[in-house]
């Protein structure tokens, strides 16, 4: 059996982006397929206990800097703490994401791109001439993965990934799954990579 793993994500997470690369090279050393499942965090969130980071407690929104510090510093990746654009609607990076992966476009490239994005280089993803440009940049046909994000069947799939990670158990992201174990958080990657090696 070809080895999968399902990848639960929001674009505007910063633990997403930190663990992206990561997730790609582990999938490609093992030749694991990633299903690439983009969820709304706020249908998530209200049955699973978690809270928008601006209703955290202060001690929590403080402790979260610090570790993005950390995290930032061990795998020398590019990180502004505070983006000029966050908070930030996911649900539009998400359906372009969508329709990328539904056209066979490289959904996981296009995905890191977009986090980069706002965590990299400050910019508006929820903006749809944004969107545009980072698609450009991938070589892709912006106006025609803008037709496709508006499809009625792009926004019925984002519904379905998101109840599908609400029945697995999915309370944060990313989440990833092989098989019958769940993943949370780019500080288990190590152990997504033990379990595709069994």
């Amino acid at each position: 059996m070809p080895k999968t793993v399902d990848y639960y994500f929001s674009s505007n997470s910063p633990w997403t982006y930190l663990g992206h690369q990561r997730l790609v090279d582990i999938a490609k050393r093992h030749g694991a397929h990633v299903n690439v499942k983009p969820i709304d965090l706020g249908r998530i969130f209200p049955v699973s206990g978690g809270l928008p980071l601006a209703k955290r407690a202060p001690q929590r929104q403080a402790y979260r800097l610090t570790e993005l510090k950390r995290w930032r510093a061990f795998l020398g990746l590019p990180l502004t703490l505070q983006p000029r654009f966050f908070p930030v609607a996911s649900d539009p990076a998400a359906l372009l994401i969508i329709a990328a992966d539904r056209k066979e476009l490289n959904a996981l490239a296009l995905a890191g791109a977009i986090m980069r994005a706002v965590w990299a280089e400050e910019r508006d993803i929820a903006d749809a001439e944004t969107l545009k440009a980072i698609a450009r940049e991938q070589g892709r046909d912006a106006e025609a993965l803008a037709a496709a994000a508006a499809d009625p069947a792009t926004k019925a799939a984002y519904d379905a990934y998101t109840a599908e990670a609400l029945e697995r158990g999915v309370f944060g992201v990313p989440t990833y799954a092989t098989g019958d174990e769940l993943f949370w958080g780019q500080d288990r990657l190590d152990f997504l990579d033990r379990a595709l090696t069994a």
